[in-house]
């Protein structure tokens, strides 16, 4: 049995804009048809924050020492508490950078300023001096258990945690629905949906069915998206045309993984190592999952969906139980 390669270089990945920033706030509105209002219940849920970036930041560098950099890529921002993020992870060994998305558009300006992930996502693999592996996280998952390479990557070969799906036109039952929908004139209003974009990607790869990803990061290898651009140039460029977004757009990590799919050259899991929060109106459900979460040793991811929505109570008894897992010693 040949032994794993641990020794492979990482680098850790996030994008990030603050949405509480009213310059971007007025920049978005400037080139946005519809006109945000940021006051709103509805626009706080996607766009507020409540310092998770420093949480994601925090969680890498205590239980996954072994990222090389960490790349920070924002419009023109940075964290307040970003120097001193800084210098925790050099005392760790670890690099934390910001990427401005000037450096990653770099000959494609005229697509700037972008407020769209697919767009900007797409342009990922340009950051400069980027490792060959490297792991893709949103701002709202939080590694909170000690990793290591093999979590990410086996022998070189990128781990894909989602569930195989068939494509909507292969379920009989949705062609049926939709359909439905057509004869009665309704639109689909889902088209701009997450999974569509998953879908997208994934017949851009050729394969047969796809993988629904879960919430949880994505690992990637540089080459393979290289390789596929030398030859579809044309593709990227009408990917990130799109200042916000637009349904038929593919996302690039999706993209990634089913091109790995398509060379078998992946390791599949069909277990998240999630536990995943999204409502926050119970708190003894709340405080339960947290403590299963402290009793499964296959846990090692946590998402707090929209956690600025959550009532005063279940939002500092949850700041304080992170708080104390990202205590460092």
């Amino acid at each position: 049995m040949s032994k794993l390669k641990t020794n492979i270089e990482v680098d850790a990945v996030i994008t990030w804009v603050n949405g509480n920033d009213k310059y971007w706030q007025e920049k978005i509105n400037t080139y946005s048809e519809t006109k945000i209002d940021f006051s709103s219940k509805k626009h706080q849920k996607r766009y507020n924050s409540i310092g998770e970036i420093d949480i994601a930041i925090k969680s890498i560098i205590k239980f996954a020492p072994f990222f090389k950099n960490i790349y920070l890529v924002t419009d023109n921002q940075k964290p307040k508490a970003f120097e001193s993020l800084k210098s925790l992870s050099k005392n760790r060994g670890i690099n934390l950078q910001i990427i401005d998305h000037k450096i990653i558009f770099s000959g494609h300006e005229e697509y700037l300023p972008c407020f769209n992930s697919c767009s900007i996502g797409s342009m990922l693999f340009n950051i400069p001096n980027l490792a060959e592996h490297f792991v893709i996280f949103n701002d709202d998952t939080f590694i909170m258990s000690n990793v290591a390479v093999n979590d990410f990557f086996i022998d070189g070969q990128p781990i894909i945690r989602g569930q195989w799906q068939k494509f909507n036109e292969q379920r009989k039952l949705r062609k049926f629905y939709l359909k439905f929908k057509s004869f009665l004139g309704m639109p689909d209003k889902k088209g701009y949906s997450f999974k569509k974009l998953q879908q997208n990607s994934a017949k851009l790869a050729n394969t047969e069915r796809y993988i629904r990803r879960f919430h949880t990061p994505v690992c990637l290898r540089k080459s393979t998206l290289e390789n596929f651009f030398k030859e579809n140039e044309n593709l990227l460029e009408e990917n990130i045309k799109h200042r916000f977004r637009n349904e038929n757009q593919f996302i690039i990590s999706s993209l990634s993984e089913h091109l790995e799919i398509k060379k078998k050259t992946f390791h599949y899991r069909n277990n998240a190592q999630l536990t995943y929060f999204r409502n926050y109106k119970n708190l003894f459900i709340t405080k339960l999952k947290l403590k299963w979460f402290e009793q499964n040793k296959n846990k090692i991811f946590i998402t707090f969906q929209s956690l600025d929505m959550a009532d005063d109570k279940s939002l500092n008894y949850i700041l304080n139980w992170i708080d104390k897992q990202l205590t460092f010693n």
